[in-house]
């Protein structure tokens, strides 16, 4: 009975994520359970650290609650974000997890959040059993190279005014779960600058 209990639980967790797949690519039953076995559940508070610089990065994290923050600190002693990860999102420091050099980034719980994990330890397993896996990260690698030449396009071409209606045009929830500071780092102007656009927008 508690055998039973227990994997029933561990399915819940999982369904988001077997969800999520299925919008891509089919996925069978018995892939499924690889990825039960393989991808471990883990929750985390606010302020926790998944990952943090000079360590190496072992995990890919996927957000079923709450909300991640991937960053780094500048010369100058100021956070720089590059990314967040809401639910439905994936969170690694890619380059660090391949090479298994150290991470010169920190990832960090931007509220109280609910995990998937899958260790590298567990990688390529996970990818020979589970082929539709395969194919729905790789196109998860797409969707993500995308957004980061979507950021820099931003950055490089539209006004700050500009590039923050665009963030709130495209992500509304981010406003109402992001700390004003933390996306002001990520749009790439101070909290001071964002304070007086929002400002500007409830006229």
């Amino acid at each position: 009975m508690y055998f039973k209990k227990k994997r029933a639980t561990a399915m819940n967790h999982h369904e988001a994520l077997f969800n999520h797949i299925r919008r891509f690519t089919p996925l069978s039953a018995d892939q499924a359970q690889v990825l039960t076995s393989a991808i471990k559940y883990k929750k985390i508070d606010r302020k926790d650290f998944l990952l943090q610089e000079h360590h190496v990065c072992t995990a890919y994290y996927f957000v079923l609650t709450g909300c991640l923050r991937y960053y780094r600190n500048t010369k100058n002693g100021v956070e720089q974000i590059l990314q967040f990860a809401i639910p439905g999102w994936w969170l690694s420091d890619f380059q660090s997890f391949e090479t298994q050099k150290p991470s010169e980034y920190t990832i960090q719980a931007v509220q109280d959040c609910e995990l998937l994990v899958l260790h590298r330890s567990d990688y390529e397993a996970v990818f020979n059993a589970a082929p539709a896996f395969n194919t729905y990260f790789r196109l998860m690698m797409q969707k993500a190279y995308t957004a980061s030449l979507k950021k820099i396009e931003l950055l490089l071409c539209e006004s700050a005014e500009e590039r923050y209606s665009q963030f709130v045009a495209d992500f509304p929830g981010f406003v109402q779960i992001v700390p004003q500071y933390m996306l002001a780092s990520f749009l790439g102007f101070t909290p001071q600058f964002l304070s007086m656009l929002r400002a500007k927008k409830d006229l």
